[in-house]
């Protein structure tokens, strides 16, 4: 696609848009009911497209990572919709709201909204947003990723079957079509991917003044209490790393163990990794690396924690030469203690490597996370009431989940974002619906004429000086 068909697109879109006026309810479930259609309709071969771009993906994997989260957010925005969609009442200050004064919010669709999304949960990142956006009563052009390409030509084949370009519109390209597709004046536009290109993005978008939800990522952090049932953790901990390979922007980077606990700990993880996985170079349920140059980058992660002599376990088969290996499959690898000059403390890893550090007392847990930025998920494992509290209100993060991994983004009634470098702005559910409206304040005035009756209308009289003293007091 060129630059002069994105800006035709946004102009016929938003014309089409303004022509509607008001978005009904029924128009806008019956495009939900569409995108469930899609997804349902063509789940398999949605996850051939998935796996031919990943050189190894699994159906279930695909079916539970992108499809199932995808169709029960579509649901749920379905649910609540006709409820999301009344005005809201509001208080009016006195003397306002004698006489039948009202106030209200009105959430009317922004427009067109834009959606940038990334390669490694190349379905859910497009359905997840739209969902909120078309729920919300907009129109919305698609950027997918330009690495999973078979997925992108798929998904434009099928949005063009089941809706209007002037409806919802894919637009496929390289990472310069992308640039432009983030300097288009949209009305709202989300991109998901790195903290560095978000920020690339958000400067396009600034432009413009396009108001910007940004979903980044960053290292999240696990912490493992002497409380935490440690079978239990390591069961949830290993099925959450290795799902995808690690490539989600949720997923764990380092982890937080007790130091009397750690020989533990890496045997537990050793035996559930091996129980889920007995190998992994031909396991068609382990998902590849997504291309070539990812593969080198974590080969290079670990080769420079080696060279900086940290323990470097790996948990995979040792019969298994997966650096050779055309799968691009990586077993998952523990880095014991790793020091913060260490690229796999630097970079968010993005694969199946996990940060182990050991501790004495949580405050340095809680000391260690908060110098670092804020990260996108933060994850607790524990029975300590009081210590969960002391968690939740002494680290800042997008999101907590206690004891379990990364399921608080299926959860569609919470919000789901970051702060600071993990992002910007909330998806999913009702905050996702008002995140792609515009809250229009609404004043009724009663029948009579207040300012008249109060004698604040000029001349002013003693009348409107008694009673403005008589409000302007502690």
């Amino acid at each position: 696609m060129t630059n002069k068909q994105l800006t035709r697109i946004l102009e016929q879109q938003r014309q089409a848009f303004l022509g509607e006026a008001h978005v009904s309810l029924s128009t806008r479930l019956n495009r939900l009911d569409r995108c469930i259609a899609l997804l349902i309709d063509n789940q398999d071969a949605i996850c051939t497209a998935v796996n031919l771009d990943f050189g190894g993906r699994s159906h279930i994997v695909t079916q539970m990572s992108d499809l199932l989260t995808s169709v029960n957010e579509l649901k749920h925005v379905k649910k609540n919709l006709k409820k999301w969609m009344r005005a809201e009442k509001r208080k009016a200050p006195f003397p306002m709201n004698l006489i039948g004064g009202r106030s209200l919010i009105h959430y009317q669709p922004k427009g067109v909204v834009g959606i940038m999304s990334p390669w490694n949960v190349p379905i859910n990142v497009i359905f997840s947003p739209l969902a909120d956006a078309l729920g919300a009563g907009n129109r919305a052009m698609i950027k997918p990723s330009e690495y999973t390409p078979a997925t992108a030509n798929l998904m434009t084949k099928l949005f063009n079957l089941y809706f209007d370009l002037t409806e919802v519109a894919v637009c496929n390209g390289d990472a310069a079509l992308g640039a432009a597709f983030s300097a288009l004046p949209l009305d709202h536009l989300v991109f998901t991917g790195s903290t560095e290109v978000g920020k690339l993005v958000m400067r396009a978008a600034a432009k413009n003044l396009t108001p910007v939800t940004l979903e980044l990522g960053g290292k999240s952090p696990v912490i493992i209490s002497n409380s935490a049932d440690l079978q239990d953790a390591v069961e949830k901990l290993v099925a959450g790393k290795t799902m995808n390979a690690g490539q989600i922007c949720i997923s764990a980077d380092y982890c937080y163990v007790p130091e009397s606990q750690l020989a533990e700990f890496i045997e537990l993880t050793t035996a559930t990794y091996q129980q889920y996985f007995p190998g992994c170079v031909d396991n068609p349920d382990y998902v590849s690396i997504i291309n070539q140059r990812h593969f080198e980058r974590l080969k290079n992660y670990l080769s420079d924690a080696e060279y900086h002599n940290a323990n470097v376990i790996n948990l995979g088969n040792a019969t298994e030469d997966w650096q050779t290996s055309d799968s691009q499959k990586i077993p998952l690898h523990l880095v014991i203690n790793p020091t913060d000059d260490m690229l796999v403390m630097q970079e968010e890893i993005f694969g199946p490597v996990l940060c182990v550090l050991t501790y004495t007392d949580i405050t340095q847990c809680i000391d260690a996370i908060n110098r670092r930025p804020r990260p996108l998920a933060l994850y607790y494992f524990g029975k300590d009431r009081a210590e969960q509290q002391f968690v939740i209100e002494q680290t800042t993060s997008g999101n907590i989940t206690i004891n379990d991994i990364a399921v608080h983004f299926a959860c569609d009634d919470i919000p789901f974002g970051g702060i600071g470098d993990s992002g910007m702005g909330s998806l999913h559910g009702h905050a996702g619906f008002k995140t792609f409206s515009h809250s229009k304040g609404v004043f009724k005035q009663g029948g009579i004429n207040l300012a008249k009756a109060a004698g604040t209308l000029p001349p002013f009289s003693g009348k409107a000086k008694k009673m403005i003293a008589g409000l302007l007091k502690k």
